[in-house]
């Protein structure tokens, strides 16, 4: 299992880098061509997202890529460190923030990212959260001796 990781600054200028990092790794790994959009979008969404919460709660930590190759799939597994409480637990958002409106905007995000990948796990809590999406790959093809 080979593994490439990258930690950026929370800052939007950087998800481009992470978006040509992971179709890259992706096409090195055996994703289908036809999927490398795909892989380049949802990445895209996930960095944007996980930049946003790191810029809404003040959080100085970077933002953590990990590009996963297994036999007969890739995963991308992007984190943050915004820590989340349950929803009857919401703190108020800070003077001139719509608590709302940062939950719909995340929500539309996650809902951009499942339709672009088939196999997305979400998880979140006080340390943070992760997104890990998975694509097939192609197998390895046979050399005859």
């Amino acid at each position: 299992m080979a593994t490439v990781e990258l930690r950026f600054s929370a800052l939007p200028e950087h998800v481009r880098t992470a978006r040509l990092v992971a179709a890259a790794v992706a096409r090195r790994a055996g994703v289908d061509e036809a999927v490398l959009d795909e892989v380049r979008l949802a990445v895209g969404e996930a960095c944007t997202r996980a930049v946003g919460l790191h810029q809404n709660g003040g959080i100085t930590a970077p933002v953590k890529v990990s590009l996963i190759e297994e036999e007969k799939q890739f995963s991308i597994e992007v984190g943050d460190e915004a820590p989340r409480a349950a929803p009857g637990d919401r703190a108020p958002g800070a003077a001139g923030e719509d608590p709302d409106a940062e939950m719909e905007e995340d929500e539309m995000g996650l809902a951009v990212i499942s339709g672009l990948v088939d196999d997305v796990e979400v998880t979140a809590g006080e340390r943070g959260g992760l997104i890990r999406m998975t694509w097939p790959t192609a197998s390895p093809i046979a050399v005859l001796p």
